[in-house]
């Protein structure tokens, strides 16, 4: 593989690990911004809704910059962003220097996934592909669980600045290493044209299913250290392995849904949401036993990550005259589930509910997902059956 597509991949780990690393960092920021634990947790929120609609809007403004030039400026902004946080000295600010960041979050995914398949032969785009979202995959598996270590030892501003020394040293490699744009091979499809191919029920449905499944996920996990420390009772010290555990969890469950997507995706699919609700419900007994959660956590990763390529697959099948619109607006639709699933998090924690009851909305949200799947699924036979 060309060294561009490892550059590009570092960077996607470090963009990945910037979205969640406030879950690994939560009590001692809220501590030194004398901020309540959902207050700090709403910037989980922020930087998912910075994301959902920065991203989108700024790559049409954008969208006539070369490639080359747009990568390595966004990844500089990037680096610059996770210095603001670093050296924020109060939450409004670090807000905004999250907001700057996630702007930046939300162009460079897009734009990625165009120069990806410029840098190999077709024949090799789908490893090149994968090469280059595992930077996110790796980014929850060791991004989460090493920011917290980092935090641990040197403190929470000292996560933004490694994080962002991870994105400065990957745009200065991508100045030397990614090819600039050929003449006339930049061009960007009209938006309407795109528009209407995304008007069918496998795309709608599932964003909405993305969707609901994130906002599970969050609800919990924005939360998680402090239910580790306050209703599990783990020492800080191994709170970073509990999260390394859902990680490992989250790689199992994208090698499984992969596998899934080529065997039967749907009834592969809703089994997956099913079993999030039954480890949802499980985790309201495993978060007061420090086994049982180590399981859990692992369970949880695993079938909290294996219904995305099912899902992302199914809607660059039925929007394949508009891959890059698709493929741009299934990372809005994620990261309206985690701007949602935060937010909740917050409002059930204010208006008087245990960390420890988070779970339940798992419970929820997943059978509500494998609803909304099954129903597009049967929405499947019943066009094949009128075709």
């Amino acid at each position: 593989m060309p060294p561009a597509l490892y550059a590009l991949a570092l960077a996607a780990f470090a963009i990945g690990s910037a979205e969640f690393i406030i879950s690994g960092i939560l009590p001692p920021l809220a501590d030194d911004l004398a901020v309540s634990i959902p207050t700090a947790g709403l910037l989980v929120s922020a930087y998912a809704i910075g994301v959902a609609i920065g991203g989108p809007l700024l790559t049409l403004l954008t969208a006539r910059i070369p490639p080359k030039t747009l990568i390595v400026t966004l990844l500089v902004v990037f680096a610059l962003a996770q210095g603001l946080c670093a050296l924020a000295p109060d939450y409004g600010l670090l807000l905004a220097a999250r907001l700057l960041s996630s702007g930046a979050h939300g162009v460079f995914f897009g734009a990625g996934n165009v120069v990806v398949t410029r840098l190999v032969p077709f024949e090799r785009r789908g490893a090149a592909y994968s090469l280059f979202i595992s930077g996110i995959t790796i980014a929850n598996l060791l991004g989460l669980p090493g920011g917290t270590a980092i935090g641990n030892a040197w403190g929470w501003r000292m996560a933004f600045v490694a994080v962002g020394l991870l994105g400065a040293a990957a745009a200065v490699v991508l100045v030397f290493v990614l090819p600039a744009t050929r003449d006339g091979e930049h061009r960007h499809s009209g938006f309407r044209a795109q528009l209407r191919a995304l008007a069918h029920h496998q795309v709608l449905l599932s964003y909405l299913t993305i969707t609901i499944v994130m906002v599970a996920l969050l609800a919990f996990g924005t939360y998680q250290v402090p239910i580790l420390l306050t209703v599990t009772g783990i020492d800080p010290a191994v709170v970073p392995l509990y999260l390394l555990l859902g990680g490992v969890g989250s790689v199992v469950g994208i090698y499984a849904g992969g596998r899934a997507t080529d065997w039967r995706p749907m009834p592969a699919l809703i089994a997956v949401l099913l079993l999030q609700a039954l480890f949802a419900a499980t985790m309201l007994w495993a978060v007061h036993d420090p086994v049982l959660m180590a399981v859990n956590a692992f369970l949880w990763g695993v079938t909290g990550f294996a219904f995305s390529t099912p899902l992302q697959a199914r809607v660059l099948h039925a929007a394949r005259a508009a891959p890059n619109l698709a493929a741009s607006l299934v990372s809005t639709a994620f990261n309206i589930g985690i701007a949602g699933g935060a937010l909740l998090g917050a409002l059930l924690l204010n208006a008087g509910v245990s960390y420890a009851a988070l779970p339940a909305v798992g419970i929820f949200c997943g059978l509500l997902a494998a609803g909304v799947a099954a129903f597009s699924w049967w929405l499947d036979g019943r066009t094949a059956a009128a075709g």
